[in-house]
């Protein structure tokens, strides 16, 4: 009677659980990026041209529309996003859009639980809205697509396309703020390594903010870590450069060079090899 039941319930079960599977026509899709060193997610779902004529038609132009299918396209930051004079602060918003011909107007929206558009707009819950031209793209989006695209150390741009139409909303980030700020902490601390060193000296050097601190920090780190760090050798060399010094510039490239070739690493060879006869010119 006990194996009965048992198989009855297994059987049971089995048949609750059980679900046809079958795709969806606007997948679900997930964006995670790091721009800087703030983090970024999207989720929304794709739907497809199909043969329609979309814009204009089947969303209308001036009419605002979800961006996207199905639950509310969302997006997340770790930190501030600066959209020109507009900032938008760290947190998940939904997103609207109303396109129009020439433009679009971007809603960034509080309350992200709506499936499809809210039943009543609110504009005190508009955290922010922009307003961006259209591009005309020369092949067809079959499927909605949002990224982040041109990542820099402090900036980086939105992206959505749709058939063929694209919107930019280029945005810039804290990263200098936090970078400057995490230096300054690391620096002072009393298990300094020659990565902290090298790292610190590369920020600088790639912002141009203070070449001297720069080639004092890079060359504490050469002392710590060794010529054998070609790397290393490599970025004080350009640092050199950069303050004027093209002689002592050629001499570091040389020993980054030597023992770049001893590790086989034939790009930073060709790289110094570039260098050199570039600085050569100056010296």
């Amino acid at each position: 009677m006990k194996k009965i039941i048992l198989s009855s319930f297994v059987c049971i079960s089995l048949f609750t659980q059980a679900q046809v599977q079958t795709p969806k026509a606007s997948p679900i899709a997930k964006v995670e990026q790091r721009a800087g060193l703030t983090d970024i997610s999207i989720s929304y779902s794709r739907p497809a041209v199909n043969g329609r004529k979309i814009f204009g038609d089947l969303i209308p132009f001036g009419v605002r529309w979800r961006l996207g299918a199905n639950e509310n396209t969302k997006i997340t930051t770790s930190d501030v996003l600066i959209f020109g004079s507009d900032t938008l602060q760290a947190g998940t918003y939904a997103l609207f859009a109303t396109p129009n011909k020439s433009a679009w107007t971007i809603d960034f929206y509080t309350e992200t639980t709506n499936w499809g558009l809210p039943e009543k707009w609110e504009d005190s819950k508009v955290a922010l809205s922009i307003r961006a031209n259209v591009e005309k793209l020369p092949v067809l989006s079959e499927n909605l697509t949002i990224s982040i695209e041109n990542m820099e150390f402090n900036s980086a741009v939105l992206s959505i396309s749709w058939e063929k139409s694209k919107v930019l909303l280029p945005f810039t980030l804290n990263t200098k703020e936090k970078v400057l700020a995490s230096i300054e902490t690391t620096l002072s601390g009393s298990a300094v390594t020659a990565n902290d060193y090298n790292q610190a000296a590369s920020y600088y050097f790639a912002e141009q903010i203070d070449m001297k601190k720069a080639l004092e920090w890079s060359t504490k780190a050469v002392e710590m870590k060794g010529v054998s760090a070609y790397w290393m050798t490599r970025l004080k060399a350009q640092i050199q450069a950069a303050n004027g010094d093209f002689k002592g510039a050629i001499e570091t490239a040389k020993i980054s060079m030597a023992a770049a070739e001893k590790d086989g690493d034939q790009n930073y060879v060709k790289m110094n090899q570039a260098s050199i006869e570039e600085w050569s010119k100056k010296n």
